[in-house]
């Protein structure tokens, strides 16, 4: 089915099959090109985070030391710990005021608030972008909204009197350290966060090259199936065709006619190879038609050759014969005289010998002037005596010898008939003419059975007129069609004939310049006769003069 289809269509349905590929290859590129430039500028993003979290962690250490020279001055010989275990365990109404380093713990205090705002302003930016693998940011802010709970405390917290006179009451010291450790404790979540999101993502990252690279490899089996695939189809669908094509060419270059191009294909390869066997196939016809010209174009020159050849031997001849054959006559009439008049003066006993003697002068007689006709007709082949020609309307001309032929006995019983057809005036010998007719109507008569036909019918076209005549007789072999305008040859059913009219019709037509062809569908089915003469010029008369053979 796919072989059928055009060449463009099967060039377009590969193009887009490597389309396909390149764009699947360029896409995976692409996107795992994309991807790492995200992941990257993700983690660079957020990295800046974490040196922030470790900032405010520092403050946040700053304040608890600043916390810790209070707590020392509060009871010198402790140490942090024990401190810490006093606040549990006050004395009754006891609340004792101690050195408060206060514009120090503010300044550290300011400090703290500034990295803390600049480590909120970082976490906006990067969860600015929502697709990021590192966007999820919702656990840093649920701890900065604890942060910012404790640092409303402390704010809310009245140290300013404090600050003023450098002293602290101890219950308001214990709830500076409760509230300092709680913000130790949440920035030390800050930065875990984060780093719980690396390890995520490092593990997803992992997953997912390895699913990239699996991708990647899967992807070009795949182009590598679809290339060798293109490569299969290629040569199937163009390569191998246009070889058989061209092998095919240079064998019909080379003189294998018969060789016909073979491609399973309705594609213009196909068409291609159709058109060039229909072209063999018509060089053939025209070489063998060609060849049959040429065969009998040699048959005529040969033929011509032959007839001339006759002709010159038939002038020869002919003068020769005529002078004996004159000699034989005039003796006969002599003696045939001398005869009768013996006879009247003779015995009667002896006149039945010399009636016999008689019979036989005159048989000499006849047969003499019978071999002086043949010797005419020899020398009619043979004369090319001066001929003039006329404008002569063919179907009258043909007419009349019909109604001559008809009242011939010998023919009572066999039909001639003239079919209608339209007028044609040829420039012609008439007298010619009708002997050429006159011998192709006998001749036709001859080939019939009693009851037969001879049809004779006039044709023209643009250029020539044609005389058709046509019987239903006894027809012709191949064999005797080719011998048929040789001289002396005859194959008349009675055995009688010389074999010259048929001779003399086609020496008669060459010299008009026309042709005659002789047709037969086999013994039995008839003859045909066919006698192409040039059409006559209006007003125009044409003089042809050539030399005896």
């Amino acid at each position: 089915m796919l072989s059928h289809w055009p060449i463009r269509t099967k060039l377009q349905l590969g193009l887009g099959l490597l389309l396909v590929a390149v764009v699947a290859l360029f896409g995976s590129a692409c996107y795992g090109l994309y991807a790492y430039r995200s992941l990257v500028k993700n983690i660079a993003a957020r990295s800046v985070e974490l040196p922030q979290a470790r900032r405010i962690a520092d403050h946040v250490n700053d304040l608890d030391i600043t916390l810790s020279r209070a707590e020392e001055r509060l009871h010198p010989s402790l140490d942090k710990g024990l401190v810490n275990s006093l606040y549990d365990e006050p004395g009754e109404g006891e609340t004792q005021e101690v050195s408060w380093p206060g514009s120090e713990f503010n300044i550290r205090f300011g400090a703290f608030l500034s990295s803390l705002n600049r480590y909120k302003e970082l976490l906006t930016i990067a969860s600015t972008d929502e697709a990021a693998e590192l966007s999820d940011d919702h656990h840093e802010w649920e701890t900065l909204e604890e942060i910012d709970v404790i640092v409303a405390k402390l704010a809310a917290m009245d140290l300013s009197e404090a600050s003023h006179n450098s002293l602290i009451k101890s219950d308001q010291l214990k709830l500076l350290r409760e509230e300092i450790e709680g913000l130790r404790r949440l920035t030390t979540l800050l930065p875990t966060h984060l780093e719980t999101q690396f390890e995520k993502i490092a593990d997803d990252v992992k997953a997912r090259y390895r699913t990239a690279i699996v991708s990647a490899w899967i992807g070009l089996g795949a182009v590598v199936v679809v290339l060798v695939v293109s490569r299969r189809v290629f040569y199937q669908w163009f390569a191998d065709p246009l070889q058989v094509l061209v092998d095919g060419s240079r064998l019909v270059a080379a003189g294998h006619f018969d060789h016909r191009i073979k491609i399973n294909a309705q594609d213009e390869i196909g068409e291609l190879a159709e058109a060039m066997n229909a072209m063999t196939q018509r060089f053939c016809e025209i070489r063998d038609d060609l060849d049959r010209q040429v065969t009998e174009r040699t048959n005529q020159v040969v033929r011509g050759e032959q007839l001339a050849s006759v002709g010159f031997l038939a002038a020869g001849v002919s003068h020769e014969i005529n002078n004996p054959l004159a000699s034989i006559a005039l003796c006969s009439e002599s003696l045939e005289s001398r005869l009768q008049d013996l006879l009247e003066g003779a015995d009667p006993a002896r006149v039945d010998e010399v009636q016999v003697a008689r019979s036989y002068l005159q048989m000499i007689q006849r047969e003499a002037f019978r071999c002086k006709q043949i010797t005419e007709k020899l020398l009619d082949f043979a004369r090319r005596g001066d001929t003039q020609r006329h404008s002569a309307e063919l179907r009258e001309l043909v007419s009349g010898v019909i109604e001559m032929v008809q009242h011939l006995g010998q023919y009572q019983d066999r039909n001639i008939e003239l079919l209608p057809g339209p007028p044609a005036v040829a420039a012609v010998n008439a007298q010619e003419i009708k002997q050429v007719v006159l011998n192709l109507i006998t001749n036709g008569l001859e080939s019939l059975d009693p009851g037969g036909v001879v049809k004779v019918a006039i044709e023209r076209d643009a250029v020539s007129a044609r005389i058709v005549v046509s019987d239903n007789g006894c027809g012709m072999t191949e064999e005797v069609r080719k011998h048929l305008f040789e001289p002396f040859f005859t194959r008349r059913r009675s055995g009688q004939g010389t074999g010259l009219g048929l001779s003399i019709t086609h020496r008669i037509i060459e010299e008009h310049r026309g042709q005659i062809e002789a047709t037969s569908d086999g013994p039995g089915r008839g003859s045909r006769f066919v006698v192409s003469l040039p059409l006559a010029l209006t007003n125009k008369e044409t003089h042809h003069r050539s030399q005896a053979a």
